[in-house]
């Protein structure tokens, strides 16, 4: 690997080498790597820097264009920017038009797969779709529905941007534990990039909360339809012990997708791409390279 594991988190911990004004906030841009370009889109509450694991594996085989949309990372926003799921569409969408991108393939996972598939269906550019432990257009499991519920409760957000600052309490399945099998990967980088902002930065806690309260079933309810309309090679790369979006639901996903196959990642919860990038790389590369 000509990019090291320490060469990729740096990559974050930097300034980003350009801003891009999409219109509802300014998105920070990293780019590394070399070959056929993919775009990779990120979730809540975390940023583009939740794929460092994947660059050393990939770096060598295609041009990796990493964002931070608006209300994370290194993004710029205030208090005013209007912070959606919606809008959030809209930036992915305008980030490969400010890039020039004409073939590109676009990674997503969580909430970022919901965006990417909401912001790529019917654009010609995209050659091809990887999918990583998203929302099913086959329905949402309680887990999942459960702590979306919390968004409404009083003091949601104080509480959890105060258990994201405590190891113990965030391990909690009550709170993140089940993101990861391995609850230690919660501490370290993920602790640095994601939850540290989350307690210590009202300004990123605020957005997260807003961006969440923002959250539409209507978007999930469209995804079916949506499914049948994305005419490129589909992946899907999947947690074996993914307890928000359970693995029995994508398989029965599968279908609605003109193109798609299924990779399951064993021993991975959620955050599979942090907990087996190696697997989760070489399963991607075969559709990231082959269409390029």
């Amino acid at each position: 690997m000509s990019l090291t594991a320490a060469e990729a988190s740096n990559l974050f911990r930097a300034p980003p080498a350009r801003m891009l004004d999409v219109g509802v906030g300014e998105v920070a841009y990293r780019t590394v790597g070399s070959g056929p370009d993919v775009l990779f889109v990120h979730g809540w509450p975390v940023s583009g820097a939740t794929f460092r694991t994947l660059l050393p594996f990939l770096a060598d085989h295609v041009t990796c264009h990493l964002i931070d949309l608006p209300g994370a990372g290194s993004s710029r926003f205030d208090a005013s920017t209007p912070l959606s799921i919606d809008n959030h569409i809209f930036s992915v969408k305008r980030v490969i038009d400010l890039l020039g991108l004409s073939a590109v393939a676009v990674v997503g996972h969580d909430s970022g797969g919901l965006i990417a598939r909401h912001a790529v269906v019917g654009d010609r550019r995209v050659r091809a779709l990887g999918l990583i432990d998203t929302e099913q257009s086959t329905g949402l499991s309680l887990k999942f529905r459960s702590f979306i519920a919390g968004r409404k409760v009083p003091g949601f957000g104080s509480a959890l941007g105060w258990l994201a600052g405590h190891p113990r309490l965030r391990r909690s399945p009550l709170v993140l534990g089940d993101a990861f099998v391995d609850r230690s990967l919660l501490d370290g980088e993920f602790d640095e990039f994601f939850l540290s902002p989350l307690h210590r930065s009202p300004e990123h806690l605020d957005a997260a909360m807003r961006l969440l309260r923002s959250f539409d079933f209507r978007h999930v309810r469209e995804l079916d339809g949506l499914h049948r309309r994305i005419n490129v090679p589909v992946r899907l790369l999947w947690g074996e012990r993914d307890r928000f979006f359970p693995v029995d639901k994508t398989r029965r996903m599968l279908a609605s997708f003109p193109d798609a196959t299924l990779h399951v990642i064993a021993g991975a919860g959620l955050f599979s791409h942090e907990e087996r990038p190696a697997e989760v790389a070489q399963a991607l590369l075969p559709l990231l390279v082959d269409n390029g």
